[in-house]
């Protein structure tokens, strides 16, 4: 048998196989499309002004630094404030006009959502980076800082999501 023949065979094969894995989506996970540097540096500012309000007051239907926040009037303060961005209504309302990401791919700036009073996308809070989120958490606390993989968020994770570009 002729070697360059058998090679250019094995080739194809190879090529053959490639082509048929990349066309089914073979991968671990679903490619995403690239955010611009606009978005990151949306992001950024989004964060940075969110952790800017740390131990402020938590008050239901909250909506500013002069009364206090609940959860989604921290994130309509913030992404107002920092990205010029109107997010208004509910944690779950803020959800419907987000798109998904995945959680592997959070971005400081994006948003994570929770099922913490026993109905879906119940909280939000506003990742940070490093695995960290900062969000309007109850009364006694206030706005704060808690890591996405401590116990109590871990079992009511709900979503990831963005608005960002």
């Amino acid at each position: 048998m002729d070697y360059q023949a058998y090679s250019r065979r094995g080739l194809g094969r190879l090529l053959g196989c490639l082509t048929l894995l990349a066309a089914t989506g073979c991968a671990t996970r679903p490619a995403t499309a690239p955010r611009s540097l606009k978005s990151a540096q949306a992001g950024s500012d989004i964060a940075l002004f969110a952790l800017s309000l740390l131990d402020m007051p938590y008050v239901s239907g909250g909506r500013g630094p002069a009364t206090g926040f609940d959860c989604s009037g921290l994130v309509s303060h913030v992404y107002l404030q920092a990205a010029g961005i109107r997010l208004q209504g509910s944690a779950a309302s803020m959800a419907k006009a987000a798109r998904a990401v995945n959680p592997a791919d959070l971005l400081a700036g994006d948003l994570v959502f929770f099922n913490t009073l026993g109905y879906s996308f119940s909280h939000v809070g506003i990742y940070v980076g490093d695995g960290r989120f900062v969000h309007a958490s109850n009364p006694r606390t206030g706005v704060r800082t808690d890591r996405l993989d401590s116990k109590y968020y871990a079992a009511r994770f709900e979503a990831a999501k963005t608005v960002l570009g």
